[in-house]
């Protein structure tokens, strides 16, 4: 089974004026090849998980994506840096998350030469989809 995986840096906006590091990972698994997971204070003592499509992350690299718990858009800042917000949670309860987008695309391509965009279905073990829900 072949897999993605990042390691990276993402500021939690605790606050406005807060801004605190925090390492995170993402994973992709052709073995789920329409999610990705998202692993945040990776190396904390409470590291957080979220799964979501890998769709909706592609989505938010270009545009607003996201209308449930994962909500994704892209900024463009700072000296022609490029960024990526996330926010998770819902309302009142969330979390604001900054992170360099160009290590988050070049970590989605590479996704997307292990499952081809169109062709997750053809991924998915079937047989233990229909076993665990059963």
């Amino acid at each position: 089974m072949r897999r993605a995986h990042l390691t990276f840096a993402a500021t939690y906006w605790v606050a406005k004026r807060l801004p605190v590091m925090i390492s995170c990972e993402l994973s992709y698994s052709e073995r789920d090849p329409y999610a990705v997971t998202l692993i945040l204070d990776s190396e904390g003592e409470h590291p957080v998980r979220w799964v979501f499509s890998r769709e909706l992350l592609a989505d938010g690299l270009t545009g607003s994506a996201g209308e449930g718990d994962v909500s994704v858009w892209p900024e463009n800042a700072r000296a022609g840096e490029w960024f990526l917000w996330l926010e998770v949670g819902r309302a009142p309860h969330t979390a604001l998350f900054e992170m360099v987008a160009e290590p988050i695309t070049a970590w989605l391509l590479d996704t997307y030469r292990l499952v081809p965009e169109g062709y997750e279905g053809a991924r998915m073990g079937w047989d233990r989809m229909t076993h665990l829900m059963e």
